[in-house]
């Protein structure tokens, strides 16, 4: 055993300790807090339910990856969203695995704009929509937005140099000058272009989006669970499938009970617990964690819980083009242009929209383009890839009440508990904001001479959240500016669930910021004997 190894070894905590804060999940929310926490000295017990893969152990293969790190366990989709028709079973593609989905995301890191924590003020009624105000604004984040960036080393960002361009991007960046963009770059991402913080720099491999074997790309496996290992207070426990919190009389957390690596039911108690489990898991959590006291889930006086679900707008442009282009060389998502993540409703939508470079491996293109298709324009897509580019669009979406995470108690899980349904329909808003993003990728890809153009509908693997969002007051949401329960002050939603909108961001760098700020909250609550 090596020296370092040695000192990640994880504590070992006893399971009647009731001092300890408990941490459902391991991925941005879940594995940032951990971190935080225990460089404050606080005891913590990590529940992941995956397994500890590492960089090594990664597949670099895309449907071998996928098996390897995927939630495979079942789910059920309804709704008229075409995830329902074409992947039933797979409505999010989320990572069982410690570290979660960071070690399967973009590291794409733009923050949220001032405006969008203030949707239904900026917005104003839109029918059918469940617009609210977060409880906190970006003054509030900006602090913890410096420090999340740092933390994951954004580029771009406080002195550090941008990723080196690679021929997606370029032919992106080429198209944004010529239909008159002016906000676009390489970044921010968190992929490192040179080395930092114990990680080496990006080697341009083309497959760091799902399994970075190089460590270039942060995630809380490589990050934010071996520093916390190194305090000694850190009891991380893999293949723990967290599946009820427990409560006292007068309605305060005091525990989960868990199924081991071994499928034996255990009990941690807790002086505190967090839910990190994403936004379909953990208000299934929550959901199953119902009792007389709570009868329709555990924190749900508000009958929010499950419901406001967001994935964001998304959708893809490829566009072919009459000389080699090598979408996949270099990094998956190699630049973002910004111009578009406006509010400007003279477009015919609320909210905006970010065009990123994407490049899929020929087997997802195969799967993902158009689901079903078949015949020679499909053939033709697959023939000229090489000659490819592509874009992904990605957009803030509208909650919806009716937009929900339910128990479904006809499907059961290898545990026998009810599997979650992920029930979906878009908004209008987010059919024109996509509508828009296509049409705008196209044009953009034209003006650099594109022979033809796909437009993809949304895949599976996007983002995950509301379900326990955020809200001022108690009838209105989940969990309070904190990410604390309002009807359980000892518990506490760490990742995208808390999102009271989504905004038009990739949600990973608010996730991270928002758990650094929870820490401080939770230690200071802690101190205070509070909580």
């Amino acid at each position: 055993m090596t020296q370092e190894s040695a000192a990640e070894q994880s504590a070992s905590f006893a399971h009647d300790d009731d001092s300890v804060v408990v941490i459902i999940g391991s991925g941005a929310g879940g594995g940032t807090l951990a971190h935080e926490l225990t460089e404050k000295g606080i005891k913590v017990v990590v529940l992941e339910a995956g397994g500890y893969l590492r960089n090594e152990d990664y597949e670099n293969h895309e449907w071998q990856a996928f098996h390897q790190m995927a939630w495979l366990d079942p789910r059920t989709t309804s709704g008229s969203w075409r995830i329902a028709r074409d992947f039933p079973n797979l409505p999010a593609w989320i990572v069982k695995a410690v570290g979660g989905t960071t070690t399967h995301w973009s590291g794409a890191t733009p923050r949220f704009k001032t405006h969008e924590f203030k949707a239904l003020s900026t917005y104003g009624q839109i029918d059918g929509a469940n617009l609210l105000d977060w409880p906190i604004t970006l003054a509030d984040l900006e602090p913890y937005y410096e420090k999340a960036e740092n933390k994951i080393g954004s580029t771009h960002r406080h002195g550090r140099p941008a990723l080196p361009a690679n021929n997606n991007y370029k032919v992106l960046a080429a198209g944004a000058d010529k239909v008159g963009y002016r906000h676009y770059a390489t970044g921010p991402y968190g992929t490192n272009a040179e080395p930092y913080d114990g990680r080496p720099a990006s080697i341009q491999d083309g497959f760091n989006f799902q399994g970075d074997k190089n460590k270039s790309k942060w995630s809380t496996m490589v990050s934010e669970i071996p520093k916390a290992l190194r305090t000694g207070k850190l009891d991380l426990r893999p293949n723990s499938h967290a599946v009820q919190i427990t409560h006292t009389p007068a309605g305060k957390a005091d525990g989960v009970l868990y199924i081991d690596a071994d499928g034996q039911l255990q009990e941690q108690k807790a002086r505190i617990v967090a839910v990190a489990g994403n936004s379909i898991e953990t208000p299934r959590l929550l959901m199953l964690s119902s009792s007389p006291l709570f009868p329709d889930g555990l924190a749900n006086s508000s009958g929010q819980l499950g419901r406001n679900y967001m994935r964001h707008t998304t959708g893809s442009v490829y566009a072919k083009f009459d000389k080699p282009v090598h979408m996949y060389r270099g990094e998956t998502m190699a630049g973002l242009i910004a111009d578009e993540s406006r509010h400007d409703p003279s477009r015919g939508f609320a909210g905006g929209y970010y065009m990123e470079t994407i490049a899929l491996g020929p087997a997802f293109l195969a799967s993902f383009a158009d689901p079903g298709a078949w015949g020679p324009g499909f053939a033709s897509l697959l023939d000229d890839y090489q000659n490819t580019a592509g874009m992904w669009i990605v957009g803030e979406d509208m909650p919806q009440e009716s937009n929900r995470i339910t128990l479904n108690t006809s499907v059961k899980d290898n545990l026998g508990l009810p599997v979650p349904n992920v029930h979906f329909d878009d908004h209008p808003n987010d059919v024109a904001m996509r509508n828009h993003g296509y049409q705008q990728g196209s044009l953009l890809y034209d003006a650099v001479g594109a022979i033809s153009s796909h437009h993809t509908p949304p895949y599976p693997s996007t983002h995950n959240m509301g379900t326990a969002r955020m809200s001022e007051r108690p009838e209105d949401g989940v969990v309070n500016g904190f990410g604390q329960a309002h009807d359980v002050p000892n518990l506490f939603v760490s990742d995208g669930s808390q999102f009271t909108t989504g905004a038009a961001a990739n949600p990973t760098l608010t996730i991270v910021a928002l758990a650094i700020r929870q820490a401080d909250y939770i230690a200071q609550q802690m101190a205070a004997a509070t909580i």
